[in-house]
């Protein structure tokens, strides 16, 4: 099994497409006003967004986007407007980490693990 695909909620799929395609994603899908479809920088993943008329509550959808360079990512994503909630810090999970909201308050982590992410010292 592979985990290839991933959709997230949106009240305004057009303004989501701007804030995705800032932070590096490529469009490849646009099906205004519903839906839309983007690659990731790296691998076969594919990551989209449809409209819905409510969105869901409390703790909601967070994503994680792996990058080799998350200081230089989230310096170059502040200059061009993005606001983070937490700046690059690492863990005690051995990942570094940076946090912010998408425009329909989705939470995404912007992060490198590494080999750590799927073989931590503690892997069983």
């Amino acid at each position: 099994m592979n985990l290839n695909q991933i959709t997230i909620p949106s009240l305004n799929v057009a303004r989501a497409i701007a804030f995705y395609q800032t932070l590096g994603l490529k469009l490849i899908v646009k099906s205004l006003p519903k839906y839309a479809r983007f690659e990731c920088i790296e691998g076969d993943a594919t990551f989209s967004i449809h409209q819905v008329n409510k969105l869901p509550k409390g703790q909601g959808i967070t994503i994680y986007f792996e990058v080799e360079q998350v200081d230089i990512i989230v310096k170059d994503l502040q200059t061009k407007g993005i606001v983070f909630k937490m700046l690059p810090t690492d863990q005690a999970w051995l990942w570094r980490e940076a946090h912010l909201k998408d425009l329909d308050g989705n939470h995404i982590v912007l992060y490198h693990a590494g080999t750590n992410r799927k073989k931590p010292p503690w892997r069983l």
